[in-house]
């Protein structure tokens, strides 16, 4: 497994705080926040894979393209980016050694808690 940084998901999730479309909620709130299946289908299904991936700071190159498995750690809900999901990140990516990744999130983070 060859996971590395979404540079094109850290500039979507810039861009997202930079427009104030983000949800300011808990740690422990991305269980419930995040997209289910269906959900994840039907954006796929009017967006496209390329679209789908820029939610996703994880891509994984060895996986096929325009799959879903190929991507990981999302950070939103297809409409805002959730501070829940960039905290759920950080931890995981540091505890899997994905560290490009739970760097990205740290410097999310910072960008978030500016205000």
């Amino acid at each position: 497994m060859t996971i590395k940084l979404n540079t094109a998901a850290l500039r979507h999730a810039k861009q997202l705080i930079k427009d104030a479309r983000i949800a300011r909620d808990s740690r422990d709130d991305w269980s419930e926040h995040a997209p289910d299946a269906a959900q994840e289908n039907a954006f796929i299904d009017k967006h496209g894979y390329t679209e789908y991936s820029t939610w996703h700071l994880g891509e994984d190159s060895e996986k096929t393209p325009a799959t879903k498995g190929r991507y990981s750690f999302p950070f939103g809900d297809f409409r805002r980016l959730h501070r829940c999901a960039i905290l759920a990140i950080e931890s995981r990516a540091a505890q899997n050694d994905h560290d490009d990744i739970a760097t990205a999130a740290k410097t999310l983070l910072e960008e978030l808690d500016k205000d």
